[in-house]
């Protein structure tokens, strides 16, 4: 139950780098690398402002801040400057390692001794029950992990909610149209320009909320934290179509949620079976690579063969 609830809350915070990963990758394909160092970039800075004393929401709201900073800087490069939009995210990603470094001054920063978001719900929840443990199907549960996992679970409720309503604003449509056909929005007036530095911009801002909470739920924020995590998300995006289909909106939001607590959840049960944890990044490498190419080879092998006579 301890692995069930630990993956389904590690799930759940990742599904906000899914859903950054999402607006990048599906809305407006673009290869964005910044993410590594956005997710980075949201945990060093909530992890340094709670140190010094900040409310951790207010030390989150800034974590988005800045990984909205980070990711307007990536768009900035790629429609100003006309740079290759991987290179673009590249540039970023790896000027933000030493930013990262200079924000912790080092390259891990502790807060076990810190309040936090995550100790603030269970001190809350220890409150409310009056006890250290709950008994849930059979299986005593820790109130902190129970409340936790309330936690992300509200959040992530919370954000999808709230991309949902805004893609369906005005900007949020013109974004929408902007990357499906480029060409038509422009001669409607929309700058196009614009609204993949907005995109962008939001997308950061989301993966970087996920490393500020995942950095307080972990206790600790690592300057190491975000490598692979662009892959991370693209496998959550990936199983989450899988489960729910290329539909509505609506349906591919709650399906990148899905799919990132479901992938949690594959990655705990093979670490429990005995996978070797150095090899985690490979086989998720791997795993994307099979899904994106899989379906284009069963789509070859279904088409009829035309014979040559009939040609």
């Amino acid at each position: 139950m301890l692995l069930l609830i630990g993956a389904l809350t590690i799930g759940l915070i990742l599904s906000l780098l899914a859903l950054g990963v999402f607006i990048s990758f599906r809305i407006f394909e673009f290869p964005d690398i910044t993410a590594d160092g956005s997710i980075t970039l949201g945990g060093a800075l909530t992890a340094v402002l709670i140190v010094a004393g900040v409310h951790p929401v207010a030390a989150t709201a800034a974590a988005f801040f800045a990984g909205a900073l980070a990711g307007t800087t990536t768009g900035i490069l790629h429609t100003r400057f006309k740079i290759n939009g991987l290179l673009s995210g590249i540039l970023v990603m790896t000027g933000l390692y030493s930013v990262n470094l200079h924000i912790m001054g080092k390259s891990n920063v502790p807060l076990l001794s810190e309040r936090t978001l995550s100790t603030m719900m269970a001190s809350a929840a220890l409150a409310v029950l009056g006890a250290p443990s709950v008994h849930i199907l059979g299986w005593d549960v820790s109130t902190r992990d129970v409340a936790i996992l309330i936690l992300a679970l509200a959040v992530a409720m919370l954000v999808a909610t709230a991309l949902y309503l805004f893609f369906r604003t005005n900007i949020g449509t013109a974004m929408q149209a902007a990357g499906d056909n480029a060409q038509m929005i422009r001669a409607l007036g929309v700058n196009v320009d614009n609204m993949i530095v907005l995109g962008l911009a939001l997308s950061n801002g989301l993966i970087a909320v996920a490393g500020g909470l995942l950095t307080q739920y972990q206790g600790f924020a690592d300057v190491q934290m975000g490598i692979g995590m662009v892959v991370w998300g693209l496998a959550s995006i990936i199983m989450g179509e899988a489960l729910v289909g290329v539909r509505s909106l609506g349906f591919v939001i709650v399906g990148a949620i899905m799919g990132s607590v479901l992938f949690r959840l594959i990655v705990a049960v093979a670490l429990r079976g005995g996978l070797d944890p150095n090899d985690l990044k490979l086989v998720t490498a791997v795993f994307v690579f099979v899904a994106l190419v899989l379906p284009s080879i069963i789509k070859r092998k279904r088409r009829p063969i035309v014979p040559a006579s009939a040609a």
